[in-house]
């Protein structure tokens, strides 16, 4: 039975918003439909077009794909000239995470001749590039350049962003060029797309082009361009940037993503101490308090795991705890696996179920493989074995340090067994056969060595050619 209510009141608009919320959530359809009618009788749908993006809203969440016929029901009462109400809708559905339906939206507008503006356009290329439809997105490029709508900064930046996050870095390059107005955010979502797609050098190149063409550097573009230098381990170049970041931003302290990317590009580059600086924000200007996130501190442990400080991980850990941090699950591998090294096996074990009893936290692969290492490092590999076989997730890595330690301990039998379970998983992987053949070595079994090579011939299988990143200054 419907209730009968005033809603001529702004308390009692506020109330039908909150009651159409509830329908979505408890997914009653007919009682959506008995509001529906009473506003459409009492002409309150006509008075504020906000409840029609919100009534069509909560329908759609009733439907798991709606098709256009669907939308064209939806939208039968709505002003067809209005392009104002479709961007909002589109809007909401991009925020809210439905990128179809934005995109859907945006058809039945282009279907239906609706005025589509810059805006409409914008929301439907970062909907693109959420759903991974690149096909659309270039339909979406051929509708800007045919109305004209490619001259708009923001749709040249958009599209730059939608052809990086797809890793088509040429035609995100291309595009920036062919951009006639362009700013930050467009050299932003190229040089982005340049560091994921590991085009290092390139980043900086177009780092250094950005005064040249009269675009100022920003707390994102110093991060990206941070990241290049961690791959290529260019640690002068990565000075120069801190020295620009320290002269140009006065509040990085408030940054915590741009202090994590300086600390990983020091520690990559093996300067833990320098990162150790960053981390205290020694010779920063901090205005108040400063606060470390989660974020910080991960970073700094993996720094400290990644270049053997592995005691100086266990400290760090416990001074995060007293700061009040609640670790994730990346700073657990990392302290777990430092565990290991230190031969600190109960305590590895304790910090393991730490992380589910007091964190709430689900252990990975990567933390079941850090117990894996932690077991065998201790020379308990009848406890590794036995974990390993009751891991539903179980992957090559924890097979290989099984293997690993049994090699090192001359548990032969159970190494061939550890192998032969990670060839089941991949029968390609040309690291467990190196590891294998090391483990013949060690023992002198070269006949063995000759048949492993044999097979590994046989499969067309080689082993990787090592490769080291110098920085050569003049």
């Amino acid at each position: 039975m419907f209730i009968r209510f005033p809603f001529h009141t702004a308390h009692n608009l506020a109330w039908i918003f909150d009651f159409l919320n509830h329908c979505s959530e408890t997914r009653n359809l007919g009682v959506l439909k008995k509001i529906h009618a009473h506003l459409l009788r009492t002409g309150l749908l006509g008075l504020y077009p906000g409840l029609h993006t919100r009534l069509i809203f909560t329908y759609t969440s009733f439907f798991l794909k709606p098709d256009l016929q669907t939308f064209a029901n939806f939208f039968n009462c709505v002003n067809p000239t209005n392009s104002l109400l479709f961007n909002t809708l589109i809007s909401d559905f991009c925020r809210k995470g439905c990128s179809s339906l934005a995109l859907q939206t945006f058809a039945f507008m282009h279907a239906n001749g609706i005025p589509i503006d810059t805006y409409a356009l914008c929301s439907c290329l970062t909907a693109s590039s959420n759903s991974k439809g690149v096909h659309f997105g270039k339909q979406l490029h051929g509708h800007a350049v045919r109305s004209g709508w490619l001259s708009s900064v923001f749709v040249g930046s958009a599209l730059i962003d939608l052809y990086a996050k797809m890793l088509l870095i040429n035609d995100a390059a291309e595009m920036f060029d062919e951009t006639p107005v362009r700013n930050t955010v467009c050299a932003n979502a190229l040089l982005s797309g340049y560091v994921e797609t590991k085009l290092w050098v390139e980043g900086l190149q177009l780092f250094r082009r950005m005064p040249l063409l009269n675009l100022d550097y920003d707390n994102f573009t110093f991060s990206a361009t941070l990241r290049a230098c961690t791959g290529l381990s260019a640690v002068d170049m990565g000075r120069q940037i801190h020295a620009k970041i320290f002269r140009a931003l006065p509040s990085v302290g408030d940054d915590v993503f741009l202090q994590s990317s300086l600390i990983e590009m020091y520690g990559k580059c093996g300067l833990v101490q320098q990162a150790r600086l960053v981390f205290n924000m020694d010779g920063f200007r901090i205005k108040g308090d400063r606060k470390r996130d989660v974020i910080l501190w991960t970073s700094m442990l993996g720094v400290y795991g990644r270049n053997g400080y592995f005691k100086e991980v266990i400290t760090l850990y416990k001074g995060m705890l007293m700061e009040g941090i609640r670790p994730d699950g990346v700073a657990f591998v990392t302290i777990i696996s430092a565990c290991a090294h230190t031969g600190q096996m109960n305590l590895g074990i304790e910090y393991f179920k730490s992380m589910v009893s007091d964190f709430g936290l689900s252990p990975s692969p990567e933390h079941y493989s850090c117990m894996v290492h932690l077991l065998c490092q201790a020379g308990e590999l009848d406890r590794a074995w036995k974990l390993v076989k009751e891991i539903t997730c179980c992957n090559i890595s924890m097979w290989g340090a099984l293997l690993t330690a049994c090699g090192e301990c001359g548990n032969i039998d159970l190494a061939k067994l550890a192998a032969q379970r990670a060839l089941e998983l991949d029968p390609q992987n040309v690291g467990i056969y190196v590891l294998l053949s090391n483990m013949y070595a060690k023992h002198g079994m070269w006949s063995e060595i000759r048949h492993l090579r044999e097979l590994m011939k046989d499969r067309g299988l080689e082993k990787d050619v090592g490769c080291s990143w110098i920085e050569i200054t003049s």
